[in-house]
């Protein structure tokens, strides 16, 4: 199990990232990945700005943005990252019919591409 570095423990550029964290999401505290992060700040504070442009509302909405990170999430294998994003999925507006429905689409896409691979299907020339 990762460390997790307390704010109370952690030096001032950890905290520096930990308030814009703080600030950004309108929490009192971080969570367990940016106190696993900590123990290596330069990492911490490259994945947060990072995650912060990605996030940010642009052509895909907060939300669209948050199920296509718990999809990603999911076909990776992350419970963490799961649970981190259906949470803010939720937040930003995820009703239950929504869930189901990204579920059915991640399960429906885990099988048709396992059959695809194992198959060998040549891509068509119409797909470009």
């Amino acid at each position: 199990m990762s460390r997790l570095i307390s704010y109370d423990e952690a030096p001032p550029e950890v905290r520096a990232v930990f308030d814009d964290i703080k600030a950004a999401r309108g929490v009192a505290d971080v969570n367990n990945f940016w106190k696993a992060l900590a123990v290596h700040p330069p990492t911490l504070a490259r994945t947060w700005e990072s995650l912060k442009h990605v996030m940010a509302p642009g052509a895909l909405d907060p939300l669209v943005k948050e199920m296509l990170y718990l999809t990603a999430s999911a076909a990776a294998g992350c419970t963490y990252c799961v649970t981190s994003h259906t949470a803010a999925a939720r937040t930003k507006g995820m009703t239950p019919e929504m869930h189901g429905e990204l579920l059915a689409v991640l399960g429906m896409a885990a099988e048709t591409n396992r059959l695809a691979e194992a198959l060998r299907v040549p891509v068509d020339e119409a797909f470009g």
